[in-house]
């Protein structure tokens, strides 16, 4: 028999809203029929809609990325940071399905993105190529596709100071005010990249590798968090000296305020970290992080967070306009995404914490189907209701391709947890 823990239920927030019984019946009794149907139905809509996606694609060389104002699909070239997302989302219906057509188009869209190997103008190789060709990797063994992850790997490593101890995000560049220069800015989402020089160390025993990821992850988390566990953006550190210059933001809503999707890159990426190494420090910060963006009062009920957790801190000013807004389009389905999948690994290293943050998980997965996701004919992404930048006044209240990547990843993660 089932013992309903009462403590659980006052936890999982979501539970206020009405309509949302099911979604705690499934949680509490764990019915793996319903499970498994949840899981099949949201992957049915993901081939569907991919497949959408692909007829609209051509020659792969433009990767979906988001909609344009006018509702007509938005690529971008291959060096941009979400090059590999479309490719991981191929990967991923493949993994669930062992259809083989996946399979050769996820190839060709992989190795479509070879050249990348040797890009060193920012840091996100780790999703360009970790999404792409390490999920190739580890679906196929292709040993060719190790060579280009640990190339990639190389490239990487060649933005790393040890003056400043940390691997360069950007290039030289002003605030998104034009008020600051940043001459060796750091966000908090290159925790992200990390993941591919582990893979590097452990296929070559090249300790480099691990010592770089470490040493960058040990000054993220000296520099970019604050008391109460919320998460800088913006790190911009003296190359010369490594002196810390500057705490700002370049997408959230005030330099002093938690960017919702730089607070999921933060969970995300130090669970990572403690997979990797089993160093406490690792697992002490994701679970601190993660108990910022579980209890902030500012989380709605629906556990999809604002895309930035101080938008109606009257302490804080900045001039943007939300009337114009309705508020779904404040949301970011994209960060909620994130943390589902990042709380569905974390979850199995905190034996304390493991129900609420599975449950947490489960819960915030099924309101992203229930209400994120894209509406059929609307487009052919799998969620709705992201935000790219506020502050920039764009990709607003629209899907992103990185959205769909960590649903899908979460979704896997979902059916193979053993809750």
């Amino acid at each position: 028999m089932t013992i309903i823990n009462h403590h659980k239920i006052n936890d999982i927030r979501v539970m206020k809203k009405n309509g949302l019984f099911i979604i705690l019946i499934i949680i509490l009794f764990g019915c793996s029929s319903e499970k498994k149907s949840f899981i099949q139905e949201n992957f049915s809509f993901a081939e569907k809609q991919t497949s959408g996606m692909i007829d609209l694609t051509s020659g792969y060389t433009h990767y979906p990325r988001t909609i344009a104002k006018d509702g007509t699909l938005k690529s971008t070239n291959m060096y941009d940071w979400t090059s590999g997302f479309f490719t991981g989302n191929l990967w991923y219906l493949y993994e669930n399905t062992k259809d083989n057509n996946w399979k050769t188009e996820a190839i060709k869209w992989t190795e479509s993105l070879e050249p990348l190997k040797n890009f060193t103008d920012h840091h996100d190789l780790g999703f360009m190529m970790y999404c792409s060709y390490g999920n190739a990797y580890r679906l196929t063994g292709n040993p060719h596709y190790k060579e280009v992850l640990i190339q990639s790997a190389k490239s990487l490593c060649s933005r790393f100071s040890p003056i400043t101890g940390t691997i360069k995000s950007w290039n030289y560049r002003l605030s998104h005010n034009g008020t600051t220069e940043w001459f060796y800015p750091v966000i908090i989402d290159n925790m992200m990249n990390l993941e591919l020089l582990f893979f590097a160390y452990k296929e070559t025993g090249d300790e480099t590798f691990r010592d770089i990821a470490v040493e960058h992850a040990d000054n993220t988390l000296k520099n970019q968090f604050r008391e109460d566990y919320g998460t800088y953006h913006v790190v911009n550190y003296d190359p010369d000296t490594g002196e810390v210059l500057n705490k700002q933001t370049m997408q959230g809503y005030a330099d002093e305020s938690t960017w919702a999707r730089g607070q999921a890159w933060a969970i995300y990426g130090f669970t990572m970290m403690y997979r990797e190494t089993k160093d406490h420090r690792y697992l002490d910060i994701a679970i601190k992080a993660t108990d910022f963006y579980l209890n902030n009062p500012n989380l709605p009920d629906d556990l999809i967070p604002y895309w930035d957790f101080d938008i109606f801190n009257t302490n804080i000013e900045l001039d943007i306009d939300y009337s114009k807004y309705e508020t779904i389009a404040l949301r970011d389905a994209s960060a909620a995404a994130i943390t589902a999948s990042a709380l569905l690994e974390l979850c199995n290293y905190s034996k304390e914490n493991h129900d609420r943050y599975l449950h947490a998980a489960i819960t915030t997965l099924h309101n992203l189907s229930e209400n994120y996701r894209v509406n059929n004919g609307t487009n052919q992404f799998i969620l709705n209701h992201c935000v790219g930048s506020m502050p920039h006044h764009e990709e607003i209240d629209v899907p992103l391709v990185y959205a769909d990547y960590y649903f899908l990843e979460a979704l896997l993660r979902y059916k193979s947890n053993h809750d």
